[in-house]
């Protein structure tokens, strides 16, 4: 239900109880968001109340099924009002984005000439570069455009790569590796001067900041709603009219139009059940009548919450002298609440075990941000520690793991 009462960011903890975890005595620390969040229990008894009472495929005559139906038209709507899509048929749903890029990659290959050019960029996971480079075996010409030794992308760069030739532009909406969040709106209206289609990866956004595809624009935006306390489920938002075009892949029974052509199979229905409840558990911080305006106002309370934790955390590390930060500071910019850094003389993948033997759960490694690593000459330190601030983390949870990185010399 969406009259739920307002929920406290700073009493949320009880909605999860993976949080009650302990490692060797001491209490689990979650800062492994960037790679999947923990989720609530309001998610949990959704997927759970599924498959107890309407378990069953879909387009049936029989009440399980229409069910099943009503279950997949709410998860759409929800999509659609937490992305401010103007309807449900722009959202489509596949196992994850990855595997909906290399479906969106293998209709594109139809539609490329021999000498197109496609651009994607250093700053990207490799979930928005590699599907996006499979195009130069049709013949497209692929660029990559570079980043900054700061962590941002160069835009001067991408201003000269662009041409009359360009077809389609990849882009990630923020850098999962670093936190950086790209001028969009700037960088869509260098894509529609030369006609060029925009494609943005939005799963290091989407769990912290409010998204509007009207004013952005985009052709296609993708996202994963495990990153946002939801369950494995990977979302795309078209822009209509498109995905009618594209020759997708596809069953002959499979309905033709938008947002079903691209959904191969049958989707995971439980998990939409999930979706929904995410969304709506994301609402539950905000206030409003309309579930896009409790949706944007509870995405607005909870950045504010990880905001405060990030910049504590980023502060913290940046006084001790054996801590290399990278990425932008927390500033007047906006920047996801991720925070990643190297440890002088330790390896990277080394100090995340070390963290979690303290109970401590971080990411050290490349975490399929490749390009980043290599354009930042951190391979041999083994990438990067990296931090991700979410709805349950806590200052106290900061400062333990401060404590442990500054033992670390």
């Amino acid at each position: 239900m969406l009259d739920v009462l307002q929920k406290d960011v700073r009493n949320c903890r009880n909605d999860f109880p993976s949080l009650a975890r302990t490692v060797s005595g001491k209490q689990a620390a979650f800062f492994d968001g960037p790679g999947g969040t923990q989720v609530p229990n309001q998610v949990i008894d959704a997927i759970s109340l599924y498959y107890k009472t309407c378990n069953a495929n879909a387009h049936g005559p029989f009440v399980t099924s229409v069910e099943t139906d009503e279950t997949v038209k709410l998860a759409r709507e929800a999509m659609a009002a937490m992305l401010g899509a103007p309807g449900p048929e722009c959202i489509s749903f596949g196992a994850n984005m990855t595997t909906l890029a290399f479906a969106l990659s293998r209709a594109f290959s139809r539609l490329l000439k021999p000498g197109d050019e496609v651009l994607v960029t250093d700053l990207d996971h490799e979930a928005n570069r590699g599907p996006w480079q499979t195009l130069a075996s049709h013949g497209a010409v692929i660029q990559s455009v570079r980043m900054t030794a700061d962590g941002t992308l160069d835009m001067d760069d991408l201003s000269a790569k662009l041409s009359d030739k360009t077809r389609l532009v990849a882009v990630g909406y923020s850098s999962n590796a670093l936190g950086t969040v790209n001028d969009l709106l700037h960088i869509r209206r260098l894509t529609r001067a030369v006609g060029a289609l925009l494609i943005v990866d939005a799963v290091h956004y989407a769990p912290h900041f409010p998204i509007d595809v009207q004013q952005l624009d985009p052709d296609v935006l993708l996202c994963s709603a495990y990153k946002f306390y939801g369950p494995h489920v990977g979302v795309l938002y078209s822009r209509r009219g498109l995905l009618d075009r594209l020759p997708t892949d596809k069953l002959r029974p499979q309905d033709d139009d938008a947002p079903y052509r691209i959904e191969t199979g049958t989707l995971n229905f439980a998990s939409l059940a999930g979706v929904t409840a995410a969304v709506r558990y994301i609402a539950a911080f905000g206030s409003g009548g309309s579930l896009r305006e409790r949706v944007v106002s509870g995405m607005e309370t909870i950045h504010a919450h990880e905001l405060a934790l990030a910049r504590r955390l980023y502060d913290g590390l940046q006084a001790m002298k054996h801590v290399r930060l990278y990425g932008q500071p927390f500033g007047e910019e906006l920047r996801a609440p991720t925070v990643s850094f190297v440890v002088d003389g330790v390896d990277s993948q080394l100090a995340a075990k070390q963290l979690a033997e303290h109970g401590i759960f971080v990411w050290g490694g490349h975490f399929y941000a490749m390009r980043v690593i290599e354009s930042l000459g951190l391979e041999e330190a083994g990438g990067l520690v990296r931090v991700g601030i979410s709805v349950y983390n806590t200052a106290e949870e900061v400062d333990r793991l401060l404590e442990v990185v500054r033992a670390m010399q």
